[in-house]
């Protein structure tokens, strides 16, 4: 156990930790936030929508349609604003001027959003673009950087009011960044969004894959045995994902179509890590009657937190990380309620998340309002709590024993 808990340490969590402050990942991750109002806004109108009480339902039939407004106006410009958000953000992370940058990346992505007809495609400022805004955002800001960074800038006077000043600065860049993506869009044809989702395609699939969810929550588990925020160090990669998944079911939830991801955004926050990483709350909940008097202690104080998913102070208070008793039941937890939840949503038993709703939502409540009141996903959170407090259990034991035997050592 000491050489895993070595080899971990050392070798396996440096490129990971190096790679969740990647200025590109973070910038993705800080960016997405732009979105998050939208979709929160559209998830808030489908719950209204979609109340299932039969009086509400035929009561709100003849608004389904100004209600759908509302849902495709929110849910269905996320990659424009995804667009917008990321490259403000690196922009921002890479010393230039945040506006300029913004504003290179929203004008890439919609030339990329026309079709062959040369129409403007709104389709695409939808779920279906998310990956596109972020490549085209990467290659705005990159051009704009460098062009800066080399002085090959058009420079006002100082009299000049700062944000005309800015504004030409970006003048020569925003049209270079124009002429590449109007050249390939237009006149060689080259759907760029098309060929942006066949690289990504393979990506998604994966992550809708029950290999795929399971592989990506053993690495959450992992990065935070070994003290590393392991949700908020991979979210540069999976939320691009787990977002289009969410976005897509929504919409198609929206219009009583079959939902067609399994993993969106809501699965791993409210499913899996129920009551925070891990499935902690069960183990606060055992440390609340415990033997312990440090134990109840950390228990009361962390119970709060718990139950809004916030379980900081029991990974690093217990302690979790780097501790070989409960590395067990936090590594194995996870992955039997990802198996779990995977196949009854497979087969129906449980509706996916179609809502986002807020990742500190309390366990039976969040997931009932994301999968739009479906009653067997408070049903299965509730059970998830049983299946977490029974594995926990022993393992809990052995460690109070052992602080018992320290405090009255001690005392």
């Amino acid at each position: 156990m000491n050489k895993f808990m070595d080899w971990l340490q050392n070798v396996l969590m440096p490129p990971l930790a190096k790679a969740g402050n990647n200025k590109y990942l973070v910038s993705i991750r800080n960016g997405l936030v732009l979105t998050l109002p939208a979709v929160i806004s559209g998830s808030i109108f489908l719950i209204i929508a979609n109340i299932p009480i039969p009086a509400w339902s035929n009561f709100m039939k003849p608004y389904m349609d100004a209600m759908g407004v509302a849902v495709n106006g929110s849910f269905g410009i996320i990659s424009l604003l995804a667009a917008i958000g990321i490259g403000y953000e690196l922009a921002k992370a890479l010393e230039l001027d945040a506006i300029n940058g913004a504003g290179l990346s929203t004008m890439a992505f919609i030339v990329a959003s026309f079709n062959n007809k040369y129409t403007l495609d709104t389709a695409n400022f939808a779920s279906s673009g998310l990956f596109t805004a972020i490549v085209c955002s990467f290659i705005s800001v990159l051009i704009l950087n460098l062009f800066v960074k080399k002085n090959w800038v058009i420079k006002l006077p100082n009299g000049v009011p700062a944000a005309v000043s800015q504004s030409f600065v970006s003048l020569i860049p925003g049209f270079l960044v124009l002429l590449l993506f109007w050249g390939l869009r237009v006149p060689l044809h080259f759907d760029i969004n098309l060929f942006v989702q066949s690289i990504f395609h393979p990506l998604l699939f994966a992550m809708n894959s029950l290999p795929g969810i399971m592989f990506y929550t053993l690495l959450v588990s992992v990065l935070w045995v070994a003290g590393i925020h392991g949700d908020m160090t991979l979210e540069g990669i999976s939320d691009p994902i787990f977002l289009q998944f969410l976005t897509a079911n929504g919409i198609a939830y929206a219009h009583h179509q079959t939902i067609p991801y399994l993993t969106s955004s809501g699965f791993s926050s409210l499913f899996v890590n129920v009551g925070g990483t891990g499935a902690t709350i069960m183990l606060v909940f055992w440390m609340l009657s415990s033997k312990s008097k440090a134990y109840r202690e950390l228990g009361k104080v962390a119970f709060p937190g718990a139950l809004f998913e916030i379980n900081e102070p029991v990974i690093f208070g217990f302690p979790i990380v780097m501790n070989p008793i409960t590395l067990i039941p936090f590594i194995v937890i996870p992955q039997i309620l990802t198996v779990l939840t995977y196949i009854l949503m497979s087969v129906h038993l449980v509706r996916p998340a179609v809502m986002m709703v807020p990742w500190t939502m309390p366990p039976i409540i969040g997931p009932l309002m994301a999968t739009g009141w479906d009653w067997r996903a408070g049903v299965w959170s509730a059970i998830e709590l049983v299946i977490a407090g029974a594995i926990y259990y022993p393992f809990f034991k052995v460690a109070e024993k052992q602080m018992v035997a320290q405090e009255a050592s001690e005392a």
